[in-house]
């Protein structure tokens, strides 16, 4: 019955999403505030019947309903109870719904804490939001149906794909889609305000949170998803230029240009068209994704969906959001009122310069992802575009960015002086060229470019904390006086400067573990030893264990220095019966911001062939994924973006204020 209820939920979540698409935006064009307000109480019954049918979902899942397609297709009665629950969107209809949450639950946030946002534009807002709602709701009741039932009922299920049992698959997907879906909120602002025809600074202090929290979470979702792959999949790898992968990194590199054009925009009220049109391309690419996880139209591991007919219904969406977004900005872009005007060595220009190389970087992952699709479509032949196009193409595009990236801070709005910060940035660049020349020395000169990367890391790491140091007071004034200066600061300054941090962490782990790196396969038999990150590790024999779903052969490892064991480690093999499907289970060993990685492999002769990596400073791959997150959490936590814009009473006559 609770299936049935569920069921129920979805299809009157469709009819509310429907009224709530075309009320409010009719009563915005009236000015008839009933019918505005049709979107905040719509907003949150939408939300309470979308959260219903997941817990439908789930609970069947729990259950182990297996008269539920979806719960025979991918749980087990002997599954543990954490993946049962994260079963529940460990499969394209299950994560169709959980995207459908998060967003109704966007929108139930914005309903309730707007209030500061005009009504007109909160309800067109609203509106655009229930446009999308009511699309993936049809997708999902016309396609891909959660609560399919079967008759009879089979005895036991065929298990969840046994890569997904997992922890990491219970934080990915959900920190993913809240990024992803967040980005929602810009693009319903930017449509609403071409509807409206006009847009200011207040349009920029709204949106900004929003952009804010969907950047912060995509952050935690593709750093989650790269450690999970590295660790999961047994490859010893962190990132793979995978398609999927590079479906989300792409709303990321435009999302962080969005985060940057749109302060700009609050501060000095430039940059406008940009910015509405990087949130139109930033849901976009979120949709993309979309479109290539579920369409069929790629194989990769964290592919869910393999049925063309659900792709064509994807990319019909994607023609009707990103067109006709793309349509209605082509044809209201130019009523817009130009913005500010600065001089090109200013922040402003800075974070021009900042956006294109982004958005380029952005279009360059973009080409090399769908190139081999649309190759594929015209031609009929198949071709890979790997690392090296992509290490050739993205990477150099970055170099410049992440040289720029100190200068920033350091200028002022509208008239830069590009010499006076370039001062103020000596010392770090004398503390970067020391490194980069150590490096050198201690390589004998054999790894030129991994010195260059030490030496821009440096200049990173260093070159965030100059703009605190110099907002304080360091040097020029006492140092109590400084510490009370700098603990003053607004946290958006500490929350862009430790964002800043993060890629300089993220830099310097990318640049340690690509190059110095090592790697060792090899039969190893009982008894034997392998040297490895300054240990001995010695292989000591094969042990057989059962779990809940699966059985699995641990190899067992010593870890010795100076003869002396001073840990152990084990690495896995897993055959799941019911997916008759097999798992490598990596044994990791973290060591300071180090990691020994050992892949257990198949039986030779009387050995087992054994992959054993040594990962110097890896950790600070993740580790700088944490910070840039945690950065974005400090400016979110800024009162100023609290407050909201100013009220329409206390704003000058002829002043532009969004109806």
């Amino acid at each position: 019955m609770i299936v049935e209820i569920g069921h129920f939920a979805l299809v009157l979540a469709l009819a509310v999403a429907l009224v709530q698409s075309v009320l409010p935006m009719l009563g915005a064009r009236r000015g008839d505030a009933r019918l505005m307000d049709v979107a905040v109480s719509s907003a949150g019954m939408g939300f309470v019947l979308v959260a219903l049918a997941f817990t439908a979902l789930a609970i069947a899942h729990v259950w182990s309903d297996f008269s539920v397609l979806n719960v025979f297709q991918n749980s087990h009665s002997q599954k543990p109870l954490l993946y049962k629950i994260t079963g529940v969107w460990g499969n394209h209809e299950g994560s169709m719904l959980l995207w459908v949450l998060i967003l109704a639950i966007f929108g139930a946030a914005l309903a309730l804490t707007g209030r500061d946002v005009p009504a007109s534009l909160k309800a067109r807002v609203l509106a655009v939001q229930a446009w999308i709602t009511s699309a993936f709701l049809v997708f999902i009741l016309a396609t891909s149906n959660p609560f399919a039932r079967l008759v009879p009922a089979p005895i036991e299920g065929q298990d969840l794909n046994p890569i997904l049992q997992d922890i990491g698959l219970a934080v990915h997907p959900p920190l993913l889609y809240l990024g992803y879906v967040g980005f929602s909120i810009a693009f319903s602002f930017a449509v609403a305000a071409l509807i409206d025809g006009r847009i200011d600074a207040a349009w920029a202090r709204w949106v900004r949170p929003w952009i804010l929290i969907a950047w912060l979470f995509l952050t935690l979702g593709i750093a989650m998803g790269s450690y999970w792959a590295y660790y999961e999949l047994g490859w010893g790898g962190w990132w793979f230029w995978d398609p999927v992968e590079n479906a989300s990194l792409m709303p990321w590199l435009s999302g962080t240009a969005l985060l940057h054009s749109a302060l700009v925009m609050e501060k000095r009220l430039a940059l406008k068209v940009w910015t509405i049109l990087l949130s139109i391309l930033t849901f976009s690419l979120s949709l993309l994704g979309t479109f290539l996880v579920r369409s069929g139209v790629l194989t990769s591991v964290h592919a869910f969906a393999t049925d063309p007919a659900r792709g064509v219904f994807i990319l019909c969406i994607l023609i009707a959001f990103i067109g006709g977004s793309l349509a209605l900005f082509a044809w209201r872009a130019g009523t817009l009122e130009p913005g500010g005007l600065f001089q090109p060595i200013s922040r402003e220009g800075a974070l021009v310069f900042n956006n294109l190389f982004l958005t380029t970087a952005s279009a360059t992952v973009l080409v090399g992802t769908l190139y081999p699709l649309l190759l594929e479509v015209v031609t009929g032949g198949k071709i890979s575009v790997g690392a090296p196009f992509f290490d050739l193409t993205f990477g150099p595009l970055m170099v410049p960015l992440l040289f720029a990236v100190p200068f920033g801070p350091l200028l002022a709005w509208k008239r830069g002086d590009l010499l006076a910060a370039a001062e103020r940035l000596y010392l770090v660049a004398g503390a970067a060229l020391a490194a980069t020349i150590l490096a050198l020395a201690l390589t004998s000169g054999t790894k030129i470019l991994a010195a260059l990367g030490f030496g821009l890391s440096v200049w990173l790491l260093l070159g965030s904390l100059v703009d605190l140091v110099g907002r304080a007071g360091f040097g020029r004034l006492a140092p109590g006086l400084a510490l009370r200066r700098l603990a003053g600061l607004p946290s958006s300054a500490f929350g862009a400067a430790l964002a800043h941090l993060g890629l300089g962490l993220t830099l310097l782990g990318v640049v340690t573990v690509s190059a110095f790196s090592t790697e060792t396969i090899r039969v190893m038999r009982p008894g034997e030893t392998q040297a490895a990150g300054g240990y001995e590790l010695r292989f000591e024999g094969i042990l057989s264990r059962a779990g809940p779903n699966y059985t699995e052969e641990v190899g067992n490892f010593a870890l010795l220095r100076d003869g002396a064991v001073r840990d152990r480690m084990e690495s896995a093999k897993r055959f799941y019966p019911a997916r008759q499907v097999p798992t490598t289970e990596a044994g990791i060993r973290t060591y300071w911001l180090s990691q020994l990685y050992i892949a257990l492999g198949d039986a030779s002769g009387d050995g087992r062939v054994v992959r054993i990596w040594y990962k110097p400073l890896i950790t600070l791959i993740w580790l700088g994924a944490l910070a840039m997150a945690a950065g974005g959490a400090l400016s979110l936590a800024d009162r100023r973006l609290r407050i909201g814009a100013p009220a329409r009473a206390k704003l000058r006559r002829g002043d532009a204020v969004p109806a």
